[in-house]
């Protein structure tokens, strides 16, 4: 039966169910959630899979709900002033579930939104814990271990399953009984390929992030940053990658205002390989690849202070870059807030291109970073999904 409109989110074809519904929020959920729903549809081609995602879930064949990925937001600051779309959204989602009562819903990180939607659901009795029909599942997990570990107890009072993607985050919820599964990383599958490779004749590669609010806060550094190796290196150049349209217009525009727009060149991040000799890059996702690539480079980050003050407060490490979490030491130097000067970057940049043996010890903490992340899995994400699916009515 067809139920009532819901907003600006696409309802399903008359008459047909759905057995998943995943939900990213972020460039980077929606290609780890894509790649697991092209491996689970070609094992279960019978499954009806739909997603609130971008367009990598599309193409993988789920049918798209909503794209909220070039509008996704993130801080203290930066939600308030978008509260009112937030908020929308919110409601847009809980009523799509609500109509429609997917077998299972599983969020793919983008805790903030994901873990109240969750909640949500359980307050209204939609999910299974709460004596509703639906399967709350979790892949990849926020990070309790850096910040707001309490969180641990709502997951396990909301979720039916969580899998996670770093093996020391099972010992996080030992106190709780959610099940968790440790169920690999994903770029460490044998289906990815890294996007990045080293390569000391090529271009420097530039990596701003695919938000339009951080871009804007720490591109002018970025760009400033390559001038002043420009400077030392005449015949450098730079490749900026860009995650859609909205962010290259942004960067376009940016890197048009200062001098070095003849020596940069634009590649979307579609592109299977993009070669480099090095990296200036944003902190998140993205800086886990450059290091399991092996490229030398640097770490930025600046956001409202407001947010910088009270994250300073909540977080329990003051490390950004998961790599260097995971290591226990930099393979990539960071610059944060007011640490991000150009000068102090275009030092640390050219010793990271320079000197041998500082390329030396980022191959070495590459190769010790991918054996921390090829522990052997309990199962693979398509498989636990599968597993939790078995156990839901149809």
């Amino acid at each position: 039966m067809h139920k009532r409109k819901i907003l600006e989110f696409n309802p399903l074809p008359e008459g047909q169910s759905v057995d998943l519904l995943v939900i990213a929020g972020e460039h980077s959920g929606d290609e780890h959630a894509a790649r697991v729903v092209k491996r689970l549809l070609s094992d279960r081609p019978d499954l009806k899979v739909a997603a609130i995602g971008g367009r990598h879930l599309e193409e993988a064949g789920a049918f798209l709900v909503h794209n909220p990925i070039d509008s996704a937001v993130v801080g203290f600051v930066e939600v308030l002033k978008h509260f009112n779309e937030i908020k929308a959204f919110f409601a847009m989602a809980f009523e799509w579930v609500n109509a429609y009562r997917p077998r299972a819903v599983c969020f793919v990180d983008y805790p903030g939104f994901n873990l109240r939607l969750a909640k949500k659901l359980f307050d209204a009795g939609i999910a299974r814990k709460a004596g509703g029909n639906v399967n709350l599942l979790f892949y990849i997990s926020p990070q309790i271990w850096a910040w707001k570990s309490h969180r641990r107890f709502a997951m396990a009072r909301h979720l039916d399953a969580l899998g996670v993607i770093f093996p020391f985050e099972i010992e996080s919820y030992r106190d709780t009984d959610l099940p968790v599964s440790f169920v690999g990383h994903p770029f460490v599958h044998d289906d990815y390929r890294l996007p990045f490779v080293y390569d000391p004749g090529a271009p420097l590669l530039l990596l701003p992030g695919s938000r339009a609010t951080p871009i804007k806060r720490i591109m002018p550094a970025i760009i400033e940053t390559f001038r002043r190796l420009k400077a030392e290196r005449p015949g450098l150049r730079a490749t900026v990658v860009y995650p859609s349209e909205a962010a290259r217009v942004i960067l376009q525009e940016m890197v048009d205002q200062s001098d070095c727009a003849g020596d940069m060149t634009f590649v979307s991040n579609s592109e299977p390989e993009v070669r480099a000799c090095g990296v200036i890059m944003s902190s998140g996702t993205i800086s886990l690849v450059c290091a399991l690539a092996a490229i030398p480079g640097i770490l930025v980050y600046r956001t409202n202070p407001i947010t910088y003050g009270m994250a300073k407060i909540l977080v329990h490490i003051r490390i950004v870059g998961i790599a260097n979490i995971l290591l226990g030491e930099f393979i990539h130097p960071e610059f944060l807030q007011g640490r991000m000067h150009p000068k102090r970057m275009a030092a640390a940049m050219s010793s990271q291109l320079n000197d041998s043996s500082t390329l030396d010890r980022t191959r070495a903490l590459s190769t010790k970073l991918r054996s921390i992340l090829s522990e052997s899995g309990s199962a693979s994400p398509e498989s636990w999904i599968t597993a939790h699916l078995e156990n839901s009515p149809p």
